[in-house]
């Protein structure tokens, strides 16, 4: 069965729970025929009850940015997998390379995070990718290879058939560069080696692969057109409802 593709937008640290509201607004009527692909809106937390109320009905997802392993605790600032479901959130982000670069994520923290998000229901987009200089030194596979093994560490081949992968190579974010998806298919297919390695030939069959680095309307339709590529994992892009629109329909 052909994998269902996912596009996902990442607002990062950006929009008010009113300028949410007013974006769903807007977005919903240009894709509520749309049914060929999946589509969730990843926002600040403290815009997470007004998306999901602003999407009620849509068919469209809300998910975080972020999440702690704990279920509760004394750890002030954090974010617990239960609080997301209890608003109404489907999807998480975990690993992205703001969060390994800025706030010190780690492959164990992203593996704690994975298990914790599968455990509590969510379905988390699980994001691994090379910096500039690591993809010219040749060294792409190896750094796939490590944030694969180090995230998928002990998690169970049953629970990990809810996963999603986004690759998302650092050099691509926010820079206005991509990947050629020649060149995206072919860190696609190392991951997918990887999930095979780790949880079992069907589980890696079965996952979605996003690619996510300065994913635009003008070149969206490439690189969905490659097999390897099963959905997108946008930024800045997704900020505005018209060019979100336009990707999700490439």
């Amino acid at each position: 069965m052909p994998r269902k593709k996912l596009i996902a937008a990442n607002w990062k640290m950006y929009k008010t729970p009113a300028e949410t509201t007013a974006f769903l607004r807007e977005f919903l009527p240009q894709v509520n025929r749309h049914t060929r692909d999946e589509i969730v809106v990843c926002a600040p937390f403290v815009c997470l009850p007004a998306a999901v109320e602003a999407a009620r009905g849509s068919g469209v997802a809300i998910g975080a940015q972020d999440m702690y392993w704990e279920k509760e605790g004394a750890f002030t600032g954090q974010i617990s997998a239960e609080m997301l479901r209890a608003v109404g959130c489907t999807h998480v982000i975990l690993g992205h390379s703001e969060r390994r670069q800025f706030f010190g994520e780690t492959d164990d923290t992203v593996n704690r995070k994975l298990g914790r998000a599968l455990e509590a229901g969510l379905t988390p987009i699980v994001c691994v990718g090379e910096l500039f200089e690591e993809r010219e030194a040749g060294w792409t596979e190896e750094v796939l290879h490590r944030q694969c093994t180090g995230a998928f560490r002990g998690i169970a081949a049953a629970a990990a058939a809810r996963m999603t992968v986004a690759y998302e190579p650092v050099w691509a974010i926010g820079t206005g560069k991509t990947a050629t998806p020649q060149l995206a298919a072919e860190a696609h297919a190392v991951i997918r080696r990887e999930a095979a390695h780790a949880l079992g030939d069907d589980v890696a069959e079965g996952l979605r692969i996003l690619y996510g680095g300065s994913v635009k309307p003008e070149n969206a339709s490439a690189l969905m057109a490659e097999a390897e590529i099963d959905g997108a994992l946008v930024g800045g892009a997704s900020l505005k409802p018209d060019s979100f629109a336009a990707i999700v329909k490439y």
